[in-house]
């Protein structure tokens, strides 16, 4: 497996935060995840790593699909593999209504068919071809009738490093998730429990692996969780609680949190229920408490070295390729423990 990580979203001091990315790098961290939600942009971000490293992999984790253009968001991975000597991985997703409709302002809707035609003319740019693209959500040029009637297919100016950048889908529904399966490098689930996620989307994956190109190679399953190797392992997964229970309580409005859904659907239901509740009434610490321990030691990797190289083995044995993980606690994941990870690995 590869190591991956997310850059904290409170990285106040850039040059800190890059500079930190490099000692994970030099500890044999493979890949590092910026997201974008409703802060500071990924893409600069990510120009400033690509300055600072040498051999990470840099990935947007994620570019929504409704922020931008299909073709900016192609010009904008092609610009980060230029920069980095092709270590660009484009993650992208759908987001949620709150921050699609309440912060950039656009309509959340046709999730599945939008990514599909974001990603195929995304591979049209890059491989340089005269971009015409006659989709159900996107027509590039604009057809007769839509807007001066004076645009004609172009092709991007500058030779892309490569012509089939990475691009990794975050999804969790199942048609979503047939989709990455079936038309994507990677998939990037959150929450993954090894043991239990062959019931949740074991169908998904399977519909969409049949409809898979073979040039589109195995695909990567980036998946982990919050990771901290100490004896005490009940007292480190405790440190996940207020994570859990903010995206399952409160990421999202009620009947639409796309991580409470998964949490029932994991069997979790009337716990789901409870959780809910008591976050959106204000109660986190009873809210954190209600979390089973049973689904906290299922996604996440906390305890003594023996028994996180039995989760290890867990997640690859569930087919993850890229071991996703995040720091218990406050700040951000420390080079030591990339090291430990490798070791153990």
């Amino acid at each position: 497996m590869k190591l991956s990580t997310l850059l904290p979203l409170d990285a106040a001091d850039p040059a800190a935060a890059a500079a930190h990315v490099a000692d994970l790098e030099r500890a044999g961290l493979d890949l590092v995840w910026v997201a974008e939600p409703y802060g500071f942009d990924a893409p600069t971000m990510l120009g400033y790593l690509a300055a600072v490293t040498s051999t990470v992999q840099l990935g947007a984790g994620i570019l929504p699909i409704y922020s931008r253009t299909p073709t900016l968001t192609a010009m904008t991975a092609a610009g980060l593999d230029r920069l980095s000597g092709g270590r660009a991985v484009l993650g992208l997703g759908a987001s949620g209504p709150q921050v699609i409709e309440g912060w950039h302002g656009v309509p959340y809707d046709h999730p599945v068919g939008r990514t599909r035609e974001v990603i195929d003319i995304c591979r049209q740019v890059w491989r340089r071809e005269r971009l015409s693209y006659d989709g159900t959500f996107y027509q590039v040029p604009l057809p007769a009738g839509a807007g001066t009637g004076l645009g004609k297919p172009l092709k991007m100016i500058g030779e892309p490093v490569r012509a089939d950048i990475p691009v990794y889908l975050a999804a969790l529904g199942a048609k979503n998730v047939e989709l990455a399966a079936a038309v994507a490098q990677g998939w990037m689930p959150i929450f993954y429990a090894p043991s239990l996620a062959p019931k949740v989307w074991g169908e998904a994956l399977r519909a969409g692996l049949a409809r898979r190109p073979p040039e589109l190679g195995e695909l990567q399953i980036c998946a982990g969780g919050i990771v901290a190797i100490g004896e005490d392992a009940a007292a480190l997964r405790d440190l996940a609680r207020p994570q859990l229970a903010l995206y399952i309580g409160g990421m999202g409005a009620r009947g639409r949190n796309f991580y409470n859904e998964l949490f029932r659907r994991y069997g979790y239901e009337a716990e789901a229920e409870r959780i809910q509740e008591l976050f959106l009434a204000g109660q986190r610490r009873e809210a954190e408490a209600a979390i089973p321990d049973s689904f906290l030691e299922e996604v996440t990797i906390c305890g003594p070295a023996s028994y996180v190289r039995e989760r290890l083995a867990a997640y690859r044995e569930a087919g993850v390729t890229v071991l996703n993980v995040e720091p218990a606690g406050p700040g951000p994941l420390a080079p030591g423990t990339v090291a430990q990870l490798r070791s153990l690995m």
